[in-house]
């Protein structure tokens, strides 16, 4: 925005030092994301930028460790990549069957908060809903409550819950740690402030006459909510899911304590790589999530932008 003609030179100073400020803090967050991308086409195994990269030599870069992603973990990495390669990159590669796990539990995660966290939220913006300030702490405390704590209580208490699961002779009892249902339940439960927080913003701005004028034309509150109130906090709703989705597939401390081995998401197999062989595979696969977390923010603004269009509040 460009200074009036009659700003004072105090004022001037003022506004060109808060763009110099404002600037430095959006270096000092984004260098540390922005510095593994160059590093994930490091041609050297090491975390530093070579003499060849700091030349700008080509012979310094490779795409060595985005290759490294793909047969890591394969029986046959070395086969010509024809259809059987390809195979076996989906049913043996370990950073496929992460992101395979990360995905899978990060869709029903997502939908599962997505949905308790829309009905808490519609619950705690009534009026009429008592003790609305103490529930809504409580709903959002896996936000400020330490993750560790968290996933120490998930633990014991998944240690002594028994659910039906699916063994060599069929159904059978078993402990809730070590489920794909466990690490779901323990997801949705971490992603479900994000949605209430959303939901919540979006409906703090929702006109309720719109409701009451929808029951005056003969709409019953199921054809209202879904017909009037669904449609515009729908923005809220996805963008709410989107974090959740993000918060489950960038999780890990959880996972480390009610998972079994075998469970392995991405952050998980991160960790493992860091913990047992150092790659610069790891920061390949950062630069991805990077990508990923970018577009899922860029959806989330684009959502805020339309929620705010059809509410009234902006004029584009």
């Amino acid at each position: 925005m460009a200074l009036p003609v009659y700003a004072s030179p105090l004022e001037k100073l003022w506004h060109y030092t808060y763009i110099v400020l404002c600037a430095a803090i959006f270096i000092f967050l984004i260098a540390p994301i922005l510095i593994i991308i160059p590093l994930s086409f490091n041609a050297e195994p090491y975390f530093t930028f070579t003499e060849q990269m700091l030349a700008f030599d080509p012979e310094g870069y490779s795409m060595r460790w985005y290759d490294k992603l793909i047969t890591f973990g394969m029986i046959d990495p070395d086969a010509p990549r024809d259809m059987s390669f390809w195979l076996d990159f989906w049913q043996h590669a370990a950073w496929m069957q992460a992101a395979k796990n990360s995905v899978i539990i990060g869709v029903f995660a997502t939908i599962l908060a997505a949905g308790l966290g829309t009905i808490a939220a519609l619950g705690l913006t009534r009026p009429e809903m008592p003790f609305r300030k103490q529930i809504t702490a409580v709903l959002i405390s896996p936000m400020i409550v330490p993750i560790i704590i968290s996933a120490t209580g998930m633990f014991f208490f998944y240690s002594g819950q028994w659910v039906p699961t699916v063994g060599a002779d069929g159904f059978e009892w078993g402990r809730l740690a070590g489920t794909y249902v466990g690490i779901i339940l323990a997801h949705a439960a971490l992603g479900i402030p994000f949605v209430i927080i959303t939901v919540t913003a979006t409906l703090s701005g929702f006109d309720q006459s719109l409701v009451r004028a929808a029951a005056s034309l003969g709409a019953n509150p199921r054809t209202a909510f879904f017909r009037v109130v669904m449609p515009l906090i729908m923005p809220g709703v996805i963008s709410g899911g989107l974090f959740a989705f993000v918060t489950s597939f960038d999780e890990v401390v959880a996972v480390l304590f009610i998972a079994d081995h075998t469970q392995q998401t991405i952050p998980r197999q991160m960790w493992n790589g860091i913990r047992e062989q150092i790659s610069p595979a790891i920061l390949s696969v950062a630069t991805l999530l990077v990508i990923l977390s970018v577009s899922l923010l860029t959806v989330v603004e684009l959502l805020r932008r339309r929620s705010e269009r059809l509410r009234g509040m902006s004029p584009s």
